[in-house]
C-alpha cells in the first residue's frame, strides 16, 4: 500500500469503490474528543460492522498513521498487522489500517478504518451534529448502482434523441440549399 499524505494512492488489488454521493448523505466525520474533521462522506466506503468501524478510502492530513505496527492475536482482527490511526490535535486513537491480513479479510487492507465510537458526524443537509454509532454506512451493491446509472443513461438519451434527430435534419437541409 502506498500513502500520498493521508490517501491511499496504490492498493494491492485495485479495489475499485463507488460512493453514492446524494445531498441527504453528506456529512463530515469528526473526532469525538476535539472536534477536528477526520473525513467526509465522499471518502466513506462502507462499514465494518464486526468492530464497529467506518471504512475510508480517504482521511484528512489530521489522521496520522502510527509508526507502530501491531499485530492482533484474537477476535474479528485474529492473524491482522495493522497500525493505530491517531488524531493529530489530541492524540486520541481513532481506528487501524490494516497493513496484512487473512484472505477473508483481504477488503479492509489499506482501508482507514475508524472506530464509530470515537467519531461524530455533522450532516449538512439537516445542520446537525450526532454520533456516528446512531448512523448506519453501508453502501449499495455495486450491481444496484450500475443498473440506476445504465436507467439514468437510457432516459436521457430518450430525451435526446428528437433534438439528434432535428439537428440531422437540419443539416441535410442546410446542405442541400447551397
Amino acid at each position: 500500500m502506498e500513502f500520498d499524505e493521508s490517501v491511499i494512492v496504490k492498493r494491492i488489488d485495485n479495489l475499485k469503490l463507488i460512493t453514492a454521493a446524494e445531498p441527504e448523505h453528506f456529512m463530515t466525520l469528526h473526532c469525538l474528543q476535539c472536534n477536528t474533521v477526520l473525513a467526509d462522506s465522499f471518502g466513506v466506503c462502507g462499514e465494518l460492522k464486526c468492530i464497529d468501524s467506518v471504512m475510508c478510502i480517504r482521511v484528512t492530513n489530521d489522521v496520522v498513521v502510527s509508526d507502530a505496527i501491531e499485530s492482533v492475536h484474537k477476535g474479528e482482527m485474529a492473524n491482522c498487522i495493522c497500525s493505530h490511526l491517531k488524531c493529530r490535535l489530541c492524540n486520541c486513537v481513532l481506528g487501524k489500517v490494516v497493513h496484512a491480513a487473512p484472505s477473508h479479510l483481504a477488503a479492509i487492507r489499506s482501508i482507514f478504518l475508524l472506530n464509530k465510537a470515537k467519531m461524530s458526524c455533522y450532516i449538512l443537509d439537516s445542520i446537525s451534529m450526532v454520533k456516528a454509532s446512531s448512523l448506519s454506512f453501508d453502501m449499495k451493491p455495486l450491481q444496484e448502482t450500475v443498473h440506476e446509472a445504465r436507467q439514468e443513461l437510457e432516459e436521457r438519451l430518450d430525451l435526446m434523441a428528437p433534438t439528434c434527430s432535428r439537428l440531422a435534419d437540419m443539416s441535410l437541409s442546410s446542405q442541400s440549399s447551397t
